[in-house]
């Protein structure tokens, strides 16, 4: 029987990928995926999610784009590593992950999809970790790449999912303090949800 692996908040981590200021011309959709990511950072923050954050050799191409909202994690932005490897599993984040042994699950989005995501999914496979992929959070220079990408991540088991959907199974219902804020963060979120979709998810069909 296949696993079922649902989202639970006190066993995730999001994986934030290479979201830098030279990409920033070269990535199909790139402006669509920061809407993804900062909808899922304010999802981090309500419930109290952490955040890796990584970075391709950041002298040459920039630090994480000031369009998302990285300042505003305090504290749960457990990492920024600047790296040369192609997957975020360097040994500084393998260290933060073996430090919380709870974490079963990692939330995964960023660039590109057929590179570093790719190769960070399959890394995290490896060590046993459940990986769901957002394909609206998710792309590449060349948009033909991503449907490639996230099917191969697919065959070897990541669980292909959108940003909407991984926040609605991390909230898991309405009977909690914090619902009334989720409501208003997907209401507020509506059209760059929409928008997202229609960019990246509909491309990746």
């Amino acid at each position: 029987m296949p696993k079922v692996a649902r989202l639970d908040p006190a066993e995730t981590v999001f994986f934030l990928c290479d979201m830098q200021t030279r990409f920033k011309p070269a990535i199909y959709g790139f402006n669509e995926i920061v809407l993804t990511v900062n909808k899922m950072l304010k999802v981090a923050k309500l419930l109290n999610i952490p955040v890796v954050v990584t970075e391709q050799n950041s002298k040459g191409l920039g630090p994480t784009t000031p369009e998302i909202d990285l300042d505003s994690l305090g504290d749960l932005r457990i990492l920024t590593v600047d790296k040369a490897l192609f997957s975020m599993m360097v040994p500084d984040v393998k260290t933060h992950l073996q430090a919380r042994p709870h974490i079963r699950s990692v939330v995964l989005f960023g660039i590109e999809s057929h590179v570093c995501v790719l190769q960070t999914a399959l890394d995290l496979l490896d060590e046993g970790y459940d990986v769901h992929v957002l394909a609206d959070g998710v792309s590449s220079c060349n948009r033909e790449e991503v449907p490639i990408a996230l099917s191969r991540m697919q065959q070897a088991g990541t669980y292909i999912t959108t940003s909407e959907s991984a926040a609605f199974q991390l909230q898991r219902g309405a009977g909690t303090p914090q619902f009334k804020e989720f409501s208003k963060i997907i209401k507020d979120e509506k059209n760059n949800t929409t928008q997202a979709i229609q960019k990246l998810v509909r491309s990746s069909l």
